[in-house]
């Protein structure tokens, strides 16, 4: 890949994040988070309190890249068929016949995931893990481009139950959305006085998609040609290896953060328009990488220490390559 077909790239990148920041107003980091995820074929869990924008973020993200979404708003009893849908017979040709669920999408809004139980939850491993979904012991394949997020609100937990452990591992990225600035949530109280209300442009239609229909893919190959460099690569290794190893960590991250640490450090050296990896690039996605992967001793939760607070720690102890 040449040097035109990444600045092409980097410009497609700068007109997504402009159509993105029509509707979500602030959120950059967020923004750039959910792009990461996309650009290297992951998922991702997103926290945040209600009216945070979490549903539209992804609606966005949708309309910009010229995908189809779909959402399922997981409750207590919703069902694993619910999901990934059923063989249902037909009276009239007296043969079953298969009507997908909503699973059968490219972004698929996994909203309020912890509301439902664990059987319901694991419907989506498979499709995570492999893209495929296995219906009546038959396998059928997803979008090549399918991706969850899947959200979940961090202050009722009455009713909710936990994800396991591992099944937050196949969320490469937890993002955290919080209230806007008094400046962001100004000017979102003015749009809503407006035409240009978030919700009011993207259901007008007038959001340009910059990517073409099943473009996709190809963009997120041109992340090949991103250079990271051997000390880079031992540097991811060992933050990773370190996770395990702190006295105060239960369970430390598993090879699948250090793939995640690599695939998200190239991502984010393309949306700075560079066709390098820096520590700088690590650094930023060490917390929402690492984050829900880290299970600390319960000791050291008594005496109020925190992951990010452990995270920290070990970016301040691992050697950062000059």
């Amino acid at each position: 890949m040449n040097a035109t077909d990444l600045t092409a790239f980097h410009q497609q990148l700068d007109a997504a994040r402009r159509e993105i920041a029509s509707v979500i107003i602030g959120q950059e980091d967020v923004v750039n988070l959910a792009l990461i995820t996309i650009l290297t074929g992951n998922h991702a869990l997103i926290e945040g309190v209600p009216g945070v924008a979490k549903t539209l973020l992804v609606r966005t993200l949708a309309a910009v890249l010229a995908v189809e979404t779909n959402r399922i708003q997981f409750t207590p009893d919703l069902m694993p068929s619910d999901i990934t849908g059923t063989h249902v017979f037909n009276m009239k040709t007296q043969e079953f016949s298969l009507v997908k669920g909503p699973i059968f999408t490219t972004f698929l809004l996994a909203d309020e995931i912890n509301r439902a139980p664990a059987k319901t939850q694991s419907a989506l491993l498979q499709a995570m893990q492999e893209r495929r979904v296995t219906i009546d012991r038959t396998e059928i394949a997803l979008d090549p481009s399918f991706t969850v997020f899947a959200t979940q609100n961090p202050i009722e937990h009455e009713g909710t139950y936990a994800l396991p452990q591992a099944q937050q591992d196949r969320f490469m990225v937890k993002i955290t959305m919080d209230y806007p600035g008094r400046d962001d949530e100004r000017r979102l109280a003015q749009s809503m006085l407006t035409d240009s209300a978030p919700e009011q442009v993207l259901a007008s239609g007038s959001l340009r998609p910059v990517l073409e229909p099943g473009e996709l893919a190809k963009a997120r190959g041109t992340l090949a040609a991103i250079t990271v460099s051997e000390e880079l690569l031992d540097y991811m290794v060992g933050l990773v290896r370190r996770t395990r190893e702190d006295e105060a960590v239960l369970f430390g991250a598993g090879p699948r953060a250090t793939q995640s640490l690599l695939l998200g450090a190239r991502a984010a050296a393309a949306l700075a328009a560079r066709d390098f990896v820096t520590p700088d690039d690590v650094k930023a996605l060490a917390q929402p990488i690492l984050g829900h992967r880290l299970m600390l001793r319960p000791e050291y939760e008594i005496e109020g220490l925190t992951v990010p607070e452990v995270i920290d720690r070990l970016l301040d102890s691992v050697p950062v390559p000059r």
